[in-house]
Parts: C-alpha cells; sequence; structure tokens
C-alpha cells in the first residue's frame, strides 16, 4: 500500500514538473522585400557612336586633266556660290582656243567670198551670160562655206568651254571639309580637289548592326548628344540607310536628320545616338530577385493571404544589369521577393520589409 502512495506521488510530481516547461514557439516570419507585377516590360535602350556629317556634300573636281596652279581655299574655309576654289593651267586650252578663233575667222571669209560669188553667178544666169552648171557649183561651194563656218563654231564654243574647264568654282555655298590636292601636282579628270559641305541641313552617320536594323522600330525618334557636353542635344529621325554593308564591320551606315540643331553641334562633332527599342512581350523584375531550380531560372513568389512562398520557374528574355526581362512565368498583379531569397524554402511564412508598387 505504501508502495502505491509513493508511484502515485512520483507520478504526480512528473507531471507538475512538465506543466513547467515552455511550450516549443513557431518560427518567426522570415523579413523579406517585395515588388509587385504591373505592367509590361520596357524597350531596351541602344546608344551608338557617331558623326556629324552635312546633309549635303560635294566632290568638287575638274572635267580635264591638267596641272593645278592654284588652290585658293583651305580645311573650314567658308566658300559662296561660284567662288573661285582652284585652276589649272590654261597654256594648252587657251591655244587650243585661238586656233578655233582663227579657223572660224578663216571660214567666214572663205563664206563671204564664196556669197559674193554665187551672186555674180545667179546674176550671170539671168542675164545669160553663165551656164547653169557654174551656177550649181558657185551654191555647192556656198554651202560648203557655209558648213565650214558652223562647224568653226562649233569648234571655238568648245574651245571655250575648255578653257572655262580649267576654273572650279563652288556650285553652292558651304564649308571645305577636305582637299584633294595641292598647287604643282597633276589631277586627273574627276579627281575631287575639294570636299564641300554644303549649307543646310545635318546629318548624325552611325555604323549600325544588322540585328539592330532587321529588328529595330521603323521611323523612330533618335536622341542625339554631345559628347563632350551632355547638355548639348537635339532629336532627329532615320533619313537614309545603306543597302549594303561595309565589307569589313559587317554594318549598315545609317544618316539620321538633325532637327534643328544647336549651333554647339558643328560639323565633325562626335555624337552618341539613343534609340528606344520595341518593348518586348514579359514583364520586368530586380535582377536581385532571380534564383534558380531544377537547372533553370526561378523566382520567389508570395501568397498575400497566406504570407507563404513559393518557388516557380521562369523563362528568362534579357539580362541587364539591374532587372531581367522574364518572358513567361509570371502575371501582372502578382507579389515577387527581390530580397532574401537566398535563405528561403517552399511554404516558408515571410514577413514584408518593404513593398514596391
Amino acid at each position: 500500500m505504501l508502495k502505491h502512495r509513493i508511484a502515485v506521488a512520483a507520478l504526480i510530481a512528473a507531471t507538475l514538473a512538465g506543466c513547467d516547461k515552455p511550450a516549443t514557439s513557431a518560427p518567426e516570419p522570415r523579413p523579406v522585400r517585395t515588388i509587385t507585377i504591373e505592367g509590361g516590360a520596357e524597350g531596351e535602350t541602344v546608344s551608338l557612336t557617331g558623326q556629324v556629317r552635312a546633309k549635303d556634300q560635294a566632290g568638287l573636281a575638274f572635267r580635264l586633266d591638267g596641272r593645278m596652279i592654284d588652290r585658293a581655299v583651305h580645311v573650314g574655309d567658308v566658300v559662296k556660290a561660284g567662288e573661285v576654289v582652284a585652276r589649272l593651267d590654261p597654256l594648252i586650252q587657251q591655244n587650243v582656243l585661238r586656233s578655233a578663233q582663227a579657223n572660224l575667222t578663216a571660214a567666214e571669209a572663205q563664206l563671204t567670198e564664196a556669197r559674193l560669188n554665187f551672186a555674180r553667178k545667179q546674176q550671170l544666169v539671168k542675164d545669160g551670160w553663165s551656164t547653169r552648171a557654174q551656177f550649181d557649183a558657185a551654191e555647192q561651194a556656198l554651202q560648203t562655206a557655209q558648213a565650214q563656218v558652223d562647224s568653226a563654231r562649233a569648234q571655238l564654243r568648245t574651245a571655250q568651254d575648255q578653257e572655262s574647264y580649267t576654273i572650279l568654282v563652288a556650285d553652292a555655298p558651304g564649308v571645305v571639309t577636305s582637299v584633294g590636292a595641292e598647287p604643282g601636282e597633276v589631277v586627273r579628270a574627276g579627281q575631287v580637289v575639294v570636299q564641300l559641305a554644303r549649307q543646310g541641313g545635318l546629318d548624325a552617320l552611325f555604323d549600325v548592326p544588322e540585328q539592330l536594323i532587321r529588328t529595330g522600330p521603323r521611323d523612330p525618334l533618335v536622341e542625339i548628344v554631345l559628347t563632350n557636353d551632355a547638355r548639348v542635344r537635339a532629336a532627329g529621325r532615320v533619313r537614309e540607310v545603306a543597302p549594303q554593308a561595309d565589307s569589313v564591320t559587317r554594318t549598315f551606315q545609317v544618316k539620321v536628320g538633325i532637327i534643328d540643331p544647336p549651333e554647339a553641334m558643328r560639323l565633325g562633332s562626335t555624337v552618341i545616338g539613343r534609340l528606344k527599342l520595341t518593348a518586348p512581350p514579359g514583364v520586368t523584375v530586380p535582377a536581385g530577385a532571380l534564383t534558380q531550380a531544377n537547372g533553370r531560372a526561378a523566382v520567389w513568389v508570395m501568397d498575400p493571404g497566406s504570407q507563404t512562398v513559393s518557388l516557380r520557374n521562369v523563362d528568362v528574355l534579357r539580362y541587364d544589369p539591374a532587372a531581367v526581362v522574364i518572358s513567361r512565368g509570371l502575371e501582372t498583379g502578382e507579389i515577387v521577393i527581390t530580397a532574401g531569397v537566398q535563405t528561403l524554402r517552399p511554404g516558408q511564412k515571410v514577413r514584408v520589409l518593404g513593398a514596391v508598387s
């Protein structure tokens, strides 16, 4: 009986001792930061470096071969329409011109003599003192003399033109951007002696990769910024795309017409052109939200009702330094964990430190 009482007392003591131990508490929710998916992804901004060129450029060249004796302009000079920019030695053309003038004088003298002879034969035939054959011969001589005069006049005009070609003039106002020959050099017909940037609009020239040409937007608005002063900027639109890629760089030359170019954006200036591409399908999340699951890209998604997280695989369309574009796996309105993703496990309860919406 005594033993039974001792056992009961020991059981009661053990029960009371167990009641004094604290109950095991639930784990604290993991603090995280989140972002709510809103709208679609933004288009990527592409930057290219180019140069400012004149919209209309002309290479001035002589129409004939010769030795250049004078070049009146230098790089950077502003010229007017009709202003002389260079001269060839005109001695040969002047001699040809003098010869043509002499030939015309002789032909005109022969024409005068043929006219007088024809008039005499015409009167003699009328009076019966000359034969018809003599009259026909005089008429033929007159026609021949007239043809010789016409030919001599044509040769004189050609010689005058040839002499005028020894003087090279600007066909429009503009600025000299380069020169191709120095005084004393023998130049060929068609060889560019002066490169002239005509007054008017300005273009920004860029070498654009083939992929951007193929996938870029049509008629985009391009932001143009001066490289040495970001405050100097203008807008432009694509005016011309080269039909063929460069054989070395495999890029296409694109001319962007600058709209109302500022004064500081001068010829030859280096500029940066920025173009925003068409927005891709998908959503954007911070780069820190991306993790891996089963060898694929994944993100942690929070259930707003239960405050728990689940791991979801996604397809990444584009990686940027600060963000990634998800093409499939997320929908608008879902909440994605952006900080604290390394310590999470599926079904874990979380506490949001700050939400960005």
